[in-house]
């Protein structure tokens, strides 16, 4: 099923510096346990359109969409701000391939529940390929997720994936010992 009730789709390009923040955020939510009607997407770069253009007619009907993808909205470089689809003037939400991804956002808007997470990036490379997010848009991701999980109404901690280790979680901590004191482990009480 290409669709679920929610949809959290990541766009950008992780060879172009910042741009792959939308697949870095995904990355780190596909670690989590979601609720089954979410279904989280790495949009990529040029699937956004089609995907959001696909929505109109799904089999399930989608009632909430969550963008997460860099933005340019004059504040710090990691800094990130929620936006709606009437927040974008005509042809201010473009991909690489120069499409208006504000078109079929502003059609779908009415049927559908939108929410825009924008992360002001620092460098987006244009004409080179240049791997990796600068620091300040990676520290973004923790917040990020946090931010879509608040979205769709589960609780971080029912979230987490007891098998794997998070972006933001210390060196050896697993999902199951973060955000606990630091050298409290699971079953460990501090001072013990």
């Amino acid at each position: 099923m290409l669709f679920r009730e929610i949809v959290i789709a990541g766009c950008g390009n992780p060879l172009y510096g910042d741009d792959g923040f939308g697949p870095a955020v995904v990355e780190e939510l596909q670690k989590l346990q979601l609720p089954d009607n979410v279904k989280v997407i790495d949009a990529g770069l040029g699937a956004p359109h089609f995907l959001f253009t696909l929505m109109e007619d799904a089999e399930v009907p989608v009632k909430k969409l969550i963008i997460i993808d860099i933005a340019d909205f004059g504040a710090n470089p990691g800094d990130v701000t929620k936006l709606r689809p009437e927040d974008l003037p005509p042809g201010a939400y473009r991909d690489a391939h120069s499409w208006d991804l504000s078109e079929p956002l502003q059609r779908l808007k009415d049927i559908i529940d939108i929410t825009i997470i924008g992360c002001q990036p620092k460098r987006v490379a244009s004409h080179e390929f240049e791997l990796g997010l600068t620091e300040e848009v990676e520290g973004a991701i923790p917040k990020t997720v946090r931010i879509v999980l608040e979205e769709i109404g589960v609780e971080y901690g029912a979230a987490i994936n007891h098998q794997g280790t998070h972006l933001w979680a210390s060196s050896g901590e697993t999902g199951e010992d973060a955000g606990k004191p630091t050298g409290a482990k699971t079953g460990e009480t501090p001072g013990e």
